[in-house]
This record gives C-alpha cells, structure tokens and sequence, in this order.
C-alpha cells in the first residue's frame, strides 16, 4: 500500500494556484485538538458576554484557531507569486490574497472533517 500524507487542491478563486494540505493522522487529531481546546472555551465564555470587547475578543480567538489550522495544514503553494517572489504557506497567509487563505483554510478542515460552526468552535 502507498500513502500520501497530502493531497493537492486546485483554487476555484485563483486559477492555476495549487494547494498541498495535509491530511489528519491520528496523532496529528490529538495534537490540534489540544492546541485549540482551550482557545474553543474561551471563545465561548466571551461569546456569552454582551460587551464589544467581548465580542471582538471572541473573534481574535477565533482566527488563532484557523492560524492552528492552517499552521499545521497547509505545506505548501503553487502557481503564486507575492511581490515577486513563489508563495510560501507562511507567506500566503501573511501577504495573500484573503480569499485564498480562506479556501486553504476550507480545504484543510474537510480533511479534519470539521463543519463551518464545529471550525469556528
């Protein structure tokens, strides 16, 4: 049997640009999980508050749980150029177009099997 750890997503939002994601492994489940177990409490203790502050607070919380993701997700981009220069994971993320970091981020949850409300959890 041969396994690959990744799998290539082709960009419905950036023709020509393909994304390597990797695909979870049992060891790999336990680590993420327990990496954002913790950020999944607070973001709903401060979702229960009703301050700004509180909500605004939720949702930083909720993009460190997609930088996890796609931190341990995405290994790597073809067929981008960002200021000149071949795109890197880190560097899509940074300085890519948000569009496409989303898509990475799509890709690599349906490897998690996550749903949209189980991401933002």
């Amino acid at each position: 049997m041969e396994y690959e750890s990744c799998v290539e997503v082709r960009s419905s939002v950036a023709p020509g640009v393909v994304l390597r994601v990797r695909k979870v492994s049992f060891a790999q489940r336990t680590e993420l999980i327990r990496k954002v177990s913790e950020l999944a409490q607070k973001i709903e203790c401060f979702k229960a508050g009703s301050s700004v502050a509180e909500q605004l607070e939720a949702q930083r919380l909720e993009r460190e749980i997609a930088s996890a993701y796609l931190e341990w997700g995405l290994v790597g981009v073809e067929g981008l150029k960002i200021d000149g220069k071949s795109a890197t994971p880190s560097s899509l993320v940074e300085y890519g177009p948000e569009e496409l970091v989303e898509e990475a981020l799509k890709a690599i949850t349906s490897q998690l099997g996550l749903r949209e409300e189980e991401r933002k959890n």
